[in-house]
């Protein structure tokens, strides 16, 4: 049993890069960070209500809730002070965090570099299977949203629940156009290679949005034994055979009894995350207290996964026909952009969230997701130079917690 029941808590986690202050280049000195404000190194460390901790590779720093926290506009607040207390030690060092999902002109087969320290046998391993060099692996930057469940009922519930959700995210959060210094043809471009990545081993993260299921039983033996079986070769000291090691867009984390949605590009600022995380937060709550209608008419995958998709390419504009899914979604049963569902489910919640994540929320809808409008800025200019004048300008739209206006 857990201690936190449904929508209790959130734990919310933030990617950012690691870049030099002059040139806006990744630094491959997460280690060295940790290591100064731990005075050892560790892969983790405490800073009041957020902990700083290491990943993959060497240019990210992550930032997280120090223990589950109601969803509450404070935790914007911890977030962004515990920004402000790195800036010295960033300084000190020529260094910055970068937002976004994705570096703009990282070469990730030149640029990577592995953490080397604590947990290195599970990083080497992941690395001598897939190879995590390519930009699924080194270039991607997001935010992790966990949500709790007390029991097996619970679970069911949130993850056939999240898994209705999963399909419209990539629309209101991407923030990864440009990769290596080139547009991609897609808003999301993180979700394209994080899809990839894997596929050496099929089963880790099957059709990316995960199957309904019916218990925690049927979850371990449809998800979690196939992938430990067709890796078990790959890795017969079973390194790698843990829940995390599910690749879906949503996971079940049993060890900490929570669902975790980890299709986020990570924002421009803390508000503009934070808000996601709460409209997240909020529109399942509210779809669980209106009907169970979703729960008791499985969607199939193959649709959701087509939206999903099409969003990562084309976000807001992608148009939904399906008046079976809009049910599900508690909304009208007429043809509409992912820009009008996303319009009427934030509207349905409003009242639940507080004023900041309302406009940061408005400010995508009217605006576009961070994708759309760091095109808009660089406007078709992808020089050095220019991607460098907008990025720097993402760079300070974190230090200040300012939404960007694509100007």
């Amino acid at each position: 049993m857990s201690d936190y029941p449904l929508f209790s808590v959130l734990g919310i986690e933030i990617e950012y890069m690691l870049v030099d202050r002059d040139t806006l280049a990744v630094q491959p000195k997460s280690d060295l960070i940790l290591n100064m404000l731990a005075g050892e190194q560790v892969n983790q460390v405490a800073l009041g209500e957020i902990a700083a901790s290491n990943e993959l590779v060497l240019h990210v720093l992550e930032l997280k809730n120090n223990g589950p926290k109601p969803a509450h506009p404070t935790v914007a607040s911890q977030f962004q002070q515990t920004i402000l207390q790195l800036q010295p030690l960033l300084q000190q060092h020529n260094l910055q965090l970068l937002p976004t999902g994705a570096h703009p002109w990282m070469n990730p087969l030149t640029e990577t570099m592995r953490w080397p320290h604590g947990d290195n046998a599970i990083y080497k391993q992941y690395d001598a299977i897939f190879n995590c060099q390519g930009h699924g692996w080194s270039n991607l930057q997001s935010m992790h949203v966990n949500l709790p469940f007390a029991n097996d009922d619970e679970f069911c519930k949130l993850h056939n629940t999240v898994r209705l959700l999963l399909p419209l995210l990539p629309a209101l959060a991407a923030s990864s156009p440009l990769l290596e210094g080139k547009t991609t043809g897609l808003l999301d471009s993180r979700l394209h290679f994080y899809g990839k990545n894997q596929q050496k081993i099929p089963s880790i993260s099957g059709e990316l949005i995960p199957e309904f299921i019916h218990s925690q039983a049927e979850y371990e033996h449809v998800i979690l034994a196939p992938m430990y079986r067709d890796i078990s070769t790959l890795d017969p000291d079973g390194i790698l055979q843990y829940e995390w090691l599910n690749s879906r867009s949503a996971i079940a984390k049993f060890e900490s009894m929570a669902v975790e949605i980890r299709i986020l590009d990570s924002q421009e600022c803390v508000n503009a995350d934070i808000a996601i995380a709460h409209a997240i937060h909020a529109i399942l709550k509210s779809w669980l207290d209106r009907s169970e209608f979703h729960l008791e008419k499985i969607h199939p995958t193959k649709p959701l996964k087509m939206i999903y998709e099409q969003a990562i390419k084309d976000g807001f504009a992608v148009p939904i026909e399906d008046g079976e899914l809009l049910a599900q979604w508690q909304l009208p049963r007429r043809t509409m952009t992912l820009r009008d569902v996303w319009s009427m489910l934030i509207e349905r919640v409003s009242t639940e969230l507080d004023k900041t994540s309302q406009l940061a929320l408005e400010h995508m809808l009217r605006h576009g997701n961070l994708s759309e409008r760091i095109l808009r800025a660089c406007n078709q200019d992808l020089s050095k130079a220019s991607m460098t004048r907008v990025y720097r300008q993402l760079g300070d739209c974190l230090l200040n917690n300012q939404l960007f206006h694509a100007s």
